[in-house]
């Protein structure tokens, strides 16, 4: 009589690996194994196996369900969008799992620069809305234009967390007044550099030279918070946050007002336009492209360059009356890349911002390192520690928060610099949440935080909802979306979700607020200092022993890491 061992082995007919052997594909093993060697690998040769087989399976996939590869966008439709998952899944299954080796390479290459981990969260919020565009069968230029938009929300956000994070993460200033100093800095702005014969509907200013205009706006944001802080900062932190938001919420009442709609001044008619808004300076960047800022205005010099170049721009993958091994017909693929001329502008602006980006970037690491900047973190840390050596804490204070609140005074300048025109309804405190909401994300102190988490704020949570509800409602047919939420909960009580569905999809703005609401109850339970944010840094002003590579002790950006 056999052993239940024996009788155990003798019935088993799965693999060493716990597969099933009679099932198992000829040749899965060895491809697989393969597969994995070449991923292991990484880099050009990673990803060309990867798009290597991107491209086989369109074309089998082609053949398979017999349609013309040419007729799909970019951005494709239904059908390429079940290619690119059935693509998907049969990687996956190569990869067995590629968890592994896709965390293993993310946590290596997060732990190498700072560079490398804006590129990882950039990364993956384009990918977020490639597979957004695939699905809703958006062509190249409206990925583009999507695109273009949610790295504008970045590039403004990263700017603004950037100049809070001076306030909060190294002084320890709340700051709940944002809006109102973005408000101070748009407005006077537009009144000094908008022409002094407004027209018939807009407001006259006083005609100064743009970059007149953006300074001024700049200066007199500093000298706000400087009048703002003189009283303010005696009290405790609490307190301050109520005076800063007071504040801001006079501000925008004051700039709703009927009283300085228009006002005269040294003879020259101007005022905030009341309730109505104010237009601003045209952006500066449509002249290096048009000729005026007229809608039908022709190109200039560099747009009659590069709009033809990218209203042309084609790519043909697979040329007509091609085939495979010279047996197989290949149906022409032509990869249309086409961008209009609106989005070739919008682009060209976002390209400025990030470079005022990188500019808030260093000017705060810089101010983190140097010897002003250690003070403000002593302040943070223990104001009364910081008195007992010397320090004069309140002038610190006093000059931090007027360096943010121009910092904050330039960035609403360049957030609403692209639309030439501003209203104060725009400055509500929902502003200051939103940022506040970014600089949590990210971490306080840490600059890379800061922008980390402009990025992921206006990627995944301002502009990610609406994407969502747009390729939901690509897919499925709601009906008649309620008016209300009772009529929208009635059925869902009933049985029938699809009416509460379509009422949440219609309510965007709802959906952010629970979003946020999520993911703060979810940080404040596993990181609470945020992605990158942390209070341990070097005492001395230079790191005293040989720094290890990737070991994240010590803050490279200026601020804690």
């Amino acid at each position: 009589m056999s052993s239940p061992a024996e009788t155990a082995d003798a019935g088993s007919t799965g693999t060493a690996d716990g597969s099933d052997g009679a099932r198992e594909i000829p040749g899965w093993t060895p491809y697989r194994a393969w597969f994995r060697q070449q991923w292991a690998q990484g880099g050009a040769v990673a990803w060309g196996t990867a798009l290597g087989h991107l491209l086989v399976g369109l074309l089998v996939f082609a053949l398979v369900v017999g349609f013309d590869v040419a007729t799909l966008p970019v951005g494709g439709s239904l059908v390429w969008f079940v290619y690119l998952t059935v693509t998907v899944g049969v990687l996956y299954a190569a990869t067995a799992p590629p968890a592994e080796p896709y965390v293993a390479w993310l946590d290596d290459r997060w732990m190498e620069s700072d560079t490398d981990k804006l590129l990882i969260i950039l990364g993956h919020v384009v990918l977020v809305f490639f597979v957004f565009a695939v699905a809703l069968g958006l062509p190249f230029n409206g990925l583009a234009g999507a695109l273009g938009s949610v790295f504008f929300f970045t590039a403004v956000y990263a700017m603004m967390v950037l100049a809070l994070n001076l306030h909060w993460g190294y002084a320890g200033i709340f700051n709940i007044g944002i809006a109102g100093f973005m408000a101070v800095g748009v407005y006077v702005m537009a009144i000094l550099s908008t022409p002094v014969q407004g027209g018939p509907t807009a407001v006259p200013g006083f005609g100064l030279p743009l970059p007149i205009g953006i300074l001024g706006g700049v200066l007199a944001a500093a000298v706000v918070g400087l009048v703002t802080a003189l009283p303010a900062l005696r009290l405790r932190a609490d307190y301050f946050a109520i005076v800063t938001v007071a504040f801001s919420e006079i501000v925008r009442l004051t700039l709703n007002s009927r009283t300085l709609q228009e006002v005269t001044f040294a003879g020259i008619t101007t005022g905030t336009g009341g309730a109505t808004g104010k237009t601003m300076p045209g952006n500066p960047v449509r002249l290096l492209f048009f000729e005026s800022f007229e809608p039908g205005a022709g190109p200039a010099l560099l747009g009659s360059v590069l709009f033809p170049l990218f209203e042309g721009l084609r790519v043909q993958l697979i040329p007509p009356n091609s085939s495979l091994v010279g047996v197989v017909p290949l149906p022409a693929f032509t990869l249309d890349l086409a961008v209009e001329p609106p989005v070739i502008v919008n682009w060209a602006y976002v390209a400025i911002l990030a470079g005022f980006v990188g500019l808030f970037y260093v000017l705060l690491v810089r101010t983190g390192n140097s010897p002003f900047g250690r003070v403000l973190k002593a302040i943070r840390e223990d104001e009364v520690v910081a008195k007992s050596l010397g320090k004069d804490t309140n002038r610190f204070k006093i000059v931090a928060f007027m360096f943010g609140c121009g910092l904050m005074g330039l960035g609403g300048i360049l957030w609403q610099g692209s639309q030439g025109f501003v209203n104060p309804n725009g400055f509500r405190p929902i502003i200051t949440f939103y940022i506040w909401v970014a600089l949590i994300i990210g971490g306080a102190g840490s600059n890379t935080g800061s922008v980390l988490g402009g990025a992921l704020f206006a990627g995944l949570i301002w502009e990610g909802p609406v994407y969502v509800r747009r390729v939901v409602t690509n897919f499925v047919d709601f009906g008649d979306t309620p008016a209300t939420f009772p009529a929208a909960i009635g059925p869902f009580v009933e049985g029938e979700v699809l009416p509460f569905l379509a009422y949440m999809l219609g309510n965007v703005s709802a959906l952010r607020f629970v979003l946020v609401g999520v993911i703060l109850v979810v940080l404040m339970q596993t990181r609470p200092e945020g992605l990158l944010g942390h209070r341990k840094e070097e005492a001395a002003a230079i790191p005293l022993g040989r720094p290890t590579r990737g070991s994240g002790d010590d803050a490279t950006d200026g601020g804690n890491q």
